[in-house]
Order: C-alpha cells, then structure tokens, then sequence
C-alpha cells in the first residue's frame, strides 16, 4: 500500500489521507487513466486524468499552485483539472512510494503561515501583512509573487515555526 493524499477539484471538500493498493485506486480517483507529474523537491507525484483538459474536468487550484511553487518552471504554463492523488516519488523498481511524513503534514495539518519576499543578495525578508490559514493559501501567493515578480525570492514559513522553503 502506497499512502498519499487526495487533493479534490472542488476547493469546498477537504484533503483527505489516503491509502492505495493498485492501479485502479488512482484511477478511480481521478476517473480515468492517470497522468504522473512529478515535483522533485517534495519527492512527490501528483497524479491526474490524462484526459481532464480534453473532457473539460475543472481546475484543481490547490494541485496546480502546489506545483507551480515547487516548479516554478511550470507557473502559468500548464494547469492541472479534475482530482488529485498526491504521493511520494517513484522508487527504484518503477513504483510509487508513500508520501513523506513531513510533506503530509504540511498539507493536512492546521497552521498558519507566513509568505516573506527578499531582493536578491537582499540580507532582510519582508513579511506580507496578513497570515495565510494554511500551507496551500501561502503557496498559492507565494507562486504568484514569483511569477509577477521573478528577480524576488519568496518563502513561506509557519507561524511560530521554522522554514519550511
């Protein structure tokens, strides 16, 4: 069994942990054959429906913005529709494996957190005013900021917390 994490489309259903066995648990997820894409700093796949922008499923927010913050390569050039299943990296025979304690944590988790800008070679991080109410609304700014604003870096941390970027 491979544990992860269901990101659904619709921004009013929660994430919920999850536990697949086979093929057909992802599948059945997403509603159709999967598509892998990876983000190599989370050692994580998030996996979709191939066909989701052909059979116009809709805009999976939360998916889309945990990407583009982690790659930010992607921001704004492709998006991901339809629910999720987020899970660890690909291991050393070819399969999944199970998503990390610490990146499960981020997402599951109650918190707040802080999104903080600073010039380049810059010695002070700038805070944004207002707390974000979890770590997918803080990356979800903080993606933005580094697609408007490519030259800053930006990090998103815990309130009370360490770094978690």
């Amino acid at each position: 069994m491979v544990h992860g994490i269901i990101i659904p489309a619709s921004d009013s259903e929660p994430l919920v942990s999850a536990e697949f066995e086979k093929l057909e648990d992802y599948q059945r997820v997403v509603g159709g054959w999967i598509e892998a894409v990876d983000i190599p700093e989370l050692n994580a796949t998030i996996y979709v429906n191939e066909e989701g922008l052909l059979r116009g499923l809709p805009f999976n927010r939360r998916a889309t913005f945990l990407w583009w913050f982690h790659l930010p390569v992607t921001c704004g050039r492709a998006r991901l529709v339809g629910n999720a299943v987020l899970v660890g990296g690909v291991n050393p025979a070819g399969n999944s494996s199970d998503l990390s304690r610490a990146v499960s944590h981020l997402l599951l988790a109650s918190g707040e957190y802080n999104v903080s800008t600073r010039e380049p070679g810059g010695a002070r991080w700038r805070s944004e005013p207002e707390p974000h109410e979890n770590y997918l609304e803080a990356i979800m700014w903080a993606a933005l900021l580094q697609e408007y604003a490519p030259s800053l870096q930006v990090r998103v941390t815990p309130i009370g917390g360490s770094q978690s970027e």
